[in-house]
Order: C-alpha cells, then structure tokens, then sequence
C-alpha cells in the first residue's frame, strides 16, 4: 500500500482528474487488543491516542512507553502508526505539547491527525517532513479548506462527514484542477456525530466538557422534547432528535472509490477489539471486492466477500441503525430515527403474544440458543428487559422463544414491542479468534526477483508494497541443470513456503540465463535469509529530520504593552434588534441575518441612519459558519451587499473575501498564539475572536502571549451548542427530507429543545439550513472584565439571540457602565437576571 501524500501537478500534466489509486482502510485502535484486531484482519492503518492531547480521552489510548513497540509490530506488518493529535492547545501548554511532539516524531510514527492550526506550525518548526494529516475537527468542507491545511503542511486531509460524495467528488476536482492532488479522507463506518467536528460546544456550554478537548458528554444520544411556538409537538416514540444511526458506506463503496477517495477510516477508538475485528474485515474485503470488480487486480483475502454476513456483522457488534449518513446527501427523514440512541443490534420481530417464560413473534431474522435479546418499550433510558435465550421453536411462519427463569419481568412486557438481538457469543468468540492468533491471520504480498547464471549466485530480490527493498545471495553457486532446471513453478513453490510470515509470495520476476539448477535446501536458506533482512527494514524506526532548538521555552515573559481602550460591541440577529442598535451610540455593528439576502437593505438602512445623525456606523456581517462546495450563492450576496467587513468563519470566507476587512470568528478555534499570529500575518485578520472553549485562566495565558488588541471576547452571549447538518426542522415538523421539499417550517415557527432538566433551548437554521441549538441561559464574563482588560482584550462582544429591542437597550447600557467603572459586576449580575428571564450563567468562562 503507498503511502499517501500530495503532489503538485505541473503545468504540463493533464489536471482533469487524477489516476485513482486504492484506498487505505484505517482503523481505530484504544489499546493493544484493538490494534491486533485491526492488523489480523486487514488494516493498512491504525489509528491510536496518547494520554494527553487527544480527542478521545475516555479511552484507554496508549501511552509515549508504548510507542516503540507498537511502532516494531505494526511496520513489521506493513502496517502505518498514526497519533491523533487532535484537540486544541493552549498557550500555556505549548512547551508541553512541543516535548511530546518531540518524543511522537522520534518514535517513528508515520504521521500526527492535528485539529490545532498552532500545533501545525510548531510541528513544521520541529520537523520539516513529518506527515500532519489535517483532522475532521478542522472542519473542511471545501476545496479552500484543503488548500488552507496544505499551507499548514498537511498531507492528508480529513474532511467533515457532513461532505457527500457528490461533494467530495467536486472537492477532489477542484483542488486537481488548481494543481494539487491531495489525498482525501473520509469518515466510512461508526457512530455519526450530530454536530460538526471542531463545532460543537455541548458539552462545554453545559458542564466545561470540551469536545474539543477530548471530553464529549455525548448530549446528542439524551431525549429532548420539541416545542413550536411554545407547544410540545407529540412526536409519539420519538424522542431521540438529535442521535442519528451509524454511519455505514458499505452499499457506497464504488462511489467512494469513484469519488477518488484515498482513505477509508472507521470510527471507534472506544470500542471493543470484537468490533474492530469485524468492521475492519468487513471494508477490508468489501474495498477488494469492489477494487478487483473494477481494475481486475486479484485480491488476497482470507475469504471471499459475503455481504449479508458483514452486515450481519457490523448490525450485531455495534449499530444504533446503520445508514449512508451524508454520503449520499441530506435526508433528514433517515439520518435520524428518533427513537432510541443507544446500541441495539440487529430487529428481529414484534412480539405477538406472550406465554409463560416466552413470547411468540414472526422472526426477521436468525436467532439462536445463547444468544442475547432486548425488549424495546420505547422508553430506552430506563431499565429494559432481556436477556439470554434457552430455546427457539419455530412452528410454520411463528417462532416462540424462550428465556431463563425469572430472568425477565412479565409485567413490563407487552404484544407491540420491538424484540432486538444484541448479543452474538459465536460471532464474538469467532471474531477473537481472529486476531487470538500465534502465527499472522492477515498476509500482504512481498514481490520477488531472482536472477542468476551457472558459475555465479542466484540473487534473491524481496520488496514489499511499503517500499523496503531485501536481496540476498545463495552460498552455493549456480549449477548447470541435468534433468529438472530451475522454473516458475519450482520458484514458485519454494520462494511461496513463507510459513509463520506475514508474507505470501505476490509478483515473480525471473531472469535466469540458461538452465541453471540449485539444491532445495540452499534455495530455502536463500529466501529465509531474504525474510529476515527484509523484517530487519521494516523494524527499522522511520527517521524524520529534526530541528534540535526548542520552539517554546518555559516561562516565556508576557508581551509588554497591555494597556488597552476595549469598547462594546453588539451583535445582533433580527431586525428589530438592528434598529435598536442603529440607535445606540455604537460604532460597530455585529449582524447575523438568517436571509443572506436581507443584507444588503439591512446596510441601507444603516447608511440612511446616518444620514439623519450624522454619526457613522461599520456594518460587520456573520456569514453562515460552515461553507460546502457549491455554495457560492452565498458568497456572491455576501460580496454585494455592501458591508464594512465580514467574520470570517470558515476556510472559505477566508479566500472569498480576501479583499475586504475580515476579523476572525470563535468558530477558527483560536485557543493559542501559534494559532493566532498565523491567521493574523497569513490571512491579515484585524483581529480575532478567543475560543470559547476557554475559560479565564486560559484566556488570560493566550491575551498574555498576543499583542494588545489583537483579541475581543465574547463577553455576553447564548452559547452556540449543537451546529448541525442535521435540521430539526424538516426532520420533525414536515415530510420532507430537504430544503426542497420541506416547506421551510423554520420561516414561520419558532422552535425550542427541551433537555432532561426542562431547560428550553432555542433552535435556529441559516440559509446553508444549518441547525444552531443555543443555550437557554445567557451567559457573561462580566466578572472577569479587569483582568482581560489589563490582559490587552481589545474589544467586548455582546450578542443577542431572541431578546426584544428593549432587553437590547437596557442590556447595552447595563455593560456600557460595568467598562466606565460605573457599576460592579455584581450589581450587572443581578440586572441580567431580571433581564433574562430564564436566568444567566457564568458559563464556560469560570474557572
């Protein structure tokens, strides 16, 4: 399997479409189990976390002690290491992050996945080659996401999982025909985030859990409720709004590889080596089967590809449903189901009566004694009954089936309910065995030439598909053949005996001059001799170059200069709230309209109001956050409507609109000042907004370490949680499974989400009909204020979301005399309450 990298296509060289080359299948691994599970049953890569600065800190990961060794077994097994990397980092945490760089790229790993655009840069002032795959949590969406992770030297792109193939397809020629190849990534099979990767802040707005940091609560599998205009809408069973099914590419796979995909990773660093093992067998034989369909190359598999078992498979060791995702585009009717957000397994029937220890139901599918059920009673979040089956007696079409004594309560069961098999102990004990083994289960092809004349050695060269090259010469000289010379066959036969290896014998080159003939026994010698050279190479730790200076040092003095003048700034969402805010004494506006279209009234508006007082106003619009290819429609209102400058919130509005005055969004995740001088010196952002997955502490380390003014802080604000591809909108309240066909209930409703603690937070969509679900409650920073501000804050944001034009104003006013020292926060803390009527938060800026 080549390794992937980018390439830069000449002038010369045909760039409408690249020659597709087999994809990798990547698989995940949360410990030593998993990664054998992975390499047994046909990885071409793993990849694994560390105990520290990985988005999967739940997990078991590994540890820098176990790197060397892991390294050893998976190259011997030609297969790649990659560490996730993949969480933001703060400013005091650089030194630290840079010394477990340091350790990662000495151990020989074949690349890191980064999130943080900061850790990109340091990675290049360690290392000018080692490999940075740009992980999902960038969120590219686009060719212009791609363009901007190669300028970070990634030479792997992860793209979001809210891509289609259609639109990965677009991404792939785009960038072709701009001159670069990139190797793309995708996401083929796991549990499907709700939310974008790098974009959502659940679980930090309601309990400092960052996913961005590896600490996801997982919020998008609880029950909510859903209310329009103030009314619970009856959704019946279907309370599980936000949980969509598993993804599965499975009946996707020629379009993926059509789509010039070059990787094919599959979730799960916090499973179970029994799911590893069998979703990495299954696309490991899937992806040759249809490879082999396609191109006619022969694929080396264990067995041939059965469909209905793999997906037998991957239903029973873990599925919460299985479905294409976005893979196939938007169908909010089947992404999400509603009605459960746990695993379940593989539907076997509805029960039809009950009788004694048993229940009597039309099996959909095969069910065995030993095997594992649950009974579902549409209330999955409390206890449901189940358990091991004794016995199935099926008569005609019905089949009744019995369960332990007493291992059921009878009183909780009744005709109606979904019977799902959850458990498979043969499927599980087969799929150990797979990789429980002594001698390697999963083989790759090694390449052999031989060459030789009477009088002289035979040469025995062996390479492999990772590029190690072994050749080896017999001790004895070649002999002139008397009866049975040296021929494929017999080549064939001895060279192929490569027993306990993780080998077999692939292509056989032979130039032989004349008929030459050599004793068995020295021709075995000769190829074992060749093996063991060829095992000693790929041991071999990848050497990366290494810059010995450190980059970061301990204790770096602050930037001096801190004294700073910060304003207010509102920002406001409707138009009620823009005209109160035209009246205000503010120089800057913040808008984020719904309808890009109503930009361009919104600035004459503005430009008419000053007119009347004289007083000059800049107008900043919010785009939408996320760009997809093809929406440039949006781009296009954006550059006509007439707007003093723009947050720039994605990779695109980064390029698109390069040529007006930008200041850099939350949703750029700018959590250190790597991250921020970059986009500052690269992009010529005037300034930028911090992460909010910081609190004070760590906003007082990035302000400290950034010149003064160079940041605004989102002082006041409904946390952003859920940003979704997914819209609740036309999942729920219509039939349709688009923009097409919904019949844009989100025009004419105001929804709300109700979570378990009977908080209502509002819902809105953009015009991508992308979800935000905010936070109920306010939140403000209004304790911190001195700090920041003695810290260079060179701004205070003050974002509205449903507030009437008075809450506005009084609102406004409230944070204008907390900055002039006129009230204390304490008192401003008690007139939000009274302003806010569901009530106000310190939120994520708490210590």
């Amino acid at each position: 399997m080549p390794k992937l990298i980018p390439k830069r296509l000449g002038a010369d060289q045909d760039r409408s479409h690249a020659v597709l080359q087999k994809p990798e299948i990547l698989a995940p691994a949360g410990d030593w189990e998993c990664a054998r599970a992975a390499v047994e049953n046909g990885a071409d890569a793993i990849f694994f976390g560390l105990d520290r600065f990985n988005a999967r800190m739940r997990g078991k990961n590994f540890t820098e002690a176990d790197l060397p060794d892991l390294m050893a077994y998976l190259h011997g097994r030609g297969v790649r290491g990659y560490v996730t990397f993949n969480t933001l980092v703060f400013s005091n945490e650089l030194a630290d992050a840079e010394s477990f760089l340091r350790s990662i790229i000495r151990s020989g790993v074949d690349a890191a996945i980064v999130q943080d655009v900061g850790i990109c840069q340091l990675i290049r002032k360690i290392s000018s080659d080692f490999p940075i795959h740009a992980s999902t949590q960038m969120s590219v969406t686009s060719e212009a996401g791609v363009h901007f992770a190669e300028e970070l030297g990634s030479s792997v792109v992860v793209l979001a999982r809210e891509c289609s193939l259609k639109e990965v397809h677009a991404i792939k020629e785009k960038t072709l025909n701009k001159g670069l190849d990139m190797p793309l990534e995708i996401f083929v099979h796991g549990a499907l985030c709700v939310a974008y990767s790098g974009q959502c802040l659940t679980s930090e707005s309601l309990g400092g859990r960052s996913a961005n940091r590896g600490e996801c609560a997982q919020a998008c599998r609880l029950p909510y409720g859903l209310y329009s205009d103030g009314e619970p809408v009856d959704l019946g069973d279907r309370r599980y709004l936000l949980s969509p099914q598993d993804l599965a590419g499975l009946d996707a796979m020629d379009e993926i590889i059509d789509a010039g995909v070059a990787s094919l990773k599959i979730e799960g660093r916090l499973k179970a080596p029994e799911y590893v093992a069998a979703v990495t067998s299954v696309y490991r034989k899937a992806l040759d089967d249809a490879w082999t369909r396609r191109h006619g190359e022969a694929a080396h598999t264990p067995a041939p590809y059965r469909q209905a078992e793999g997906r037998y498979a991957l239903e029973m060791t873990f599925s919460r449903g299985l479905s294409t995702g976005w893979l196939g585009g938007i169908d909010n009717q089947k992404l999400v189901h509603a009605r459960f957000g746990k695993k379940r397994g593989l539907r076997l029937g509805v029960i039809d009566r009950i009788e004694r220890d048993g229940i009597w139901l039309r099996l959909e599918h095969p069910l065995k004694a030993g095997d594992g059920v649950v009974i579902d009673r549409g209330r999955p979040d409390e206890h449901e009954e189940g358990g091991r089956i004794t016995s199935v007696d099926t008569n005609v079409d019905e089949s009744f089936i019995r369960f332990f004594q007493g291992s059921i309560n009878w009183k909780r069961v009744e005709p109606g309910q979904v019977v799902y098999k959850t458990s498979d102990p043969a499927l599980d004990k087969s799929l150990r065995q797979s990789f429980e083994v002594e001698q390697p289960n999963y083989k790759r092809p090694i390449h052999a030439s031989v060459s030789g004349r009477v009088g002289a050695p035979l040469s025995l060269t062996l390479r492999d598909d990772e590029g190690h090259i072994a050749q080896a010469q017999s001790e004895p000289e070649l002999q002139a053949a008397r009866n049975k010379p040296l021929d494929e066959a017999m080549l064939r036969k001895q060279l192929g005996r490569l027993g306990g290896s993780a080998f077999y014998l692939g292509d056989l080159d032979i130039d032989l001059a004349g008929d030459c003939m050599l004793p068995v026994s020295a021709l075995n010698q000769l190829r074992r001799n060749a093996v063991d050279l060829l095992m000693a190479h790929r041991a071999e730790p990848l050497r990366w170059q290494m810059n010995p200076a450190p980059q970061i040092t301990i204790g770096e003095p602050a930037a001096v200069g801190k004294a700073s003048s910060p304003y207010l700034i509102p920002y406001v969402r409707n138009a009620e709230q823009f005209a109160v805010a035209l009246e205000l004494p503010y120089d800057e506006i913040y808008l984020e309209l719904e309808d890009p279209r109503k930009y361009a009234a919104a600035v004459a508006q503005a430009r008419g109001a000053e007119e009347a007082d004289g007083r000059t106003r800049q107008i900043w619009v919010a785009p939408p956050r996320m760009f997809k290819s093809g929406e440039d429609f949006l781009i296009k209102q954006l550059l006509n409507c007439g707007a003093d400058g723009f947050l720039a919130r994605n990779h695109e509005h980064l390029t698109a609109l390069a040529d007006y005055r930008m200041r850099g969004d939350f949703s750029l995740n700018v959590a250190n000042h790597l991250s921020a001088a970059y986009f500052i010196e690269r992009w010529g952002l005037e300034r930028l907004t911090a992460s909010y997955d910081l609190n004070t502490a760590q906003l007082d380390a990035l302000l400290s370490h950034s010149p003064a003014g160079s940041f605004e802080i989102t002082l006041h604000q409904h946390m952003p949680m859920f940003h979704m591809e997914h819209c609740v909108f036309c999942a729920f309240l219509s039939e349709g499974k688009d923009f097409r066909d919904c019949g844009r209930p989100c025009d004419s409703h105001q929804v709300q989400l109700k979570d378990r603690v009977g908080a209502l937070h509002p819902l809105k969509a953009d015009a991508g009909c992308r979800n935000t679900l905010f936070n109920s409650k306010a939140q403000t920073g209004a304790e911190y204020i001195e700090s920041m501000t003695a810290q260079g804050a060179g701004a205070y944001r003050i974002e509205f979301l449903n507030e009437t034009g008075e809450e506005v104003r009084r609102t406004m006013q409230h944070y204008a005399d907390l900055l002039a020292g006129e009230i204390s926060a304490e008192h401003l803390w008690k007139e939000l309450k009274l302003i806010n009527q569901l009530g106000v938060t310190r939120g994520t800026l708490e210590r």
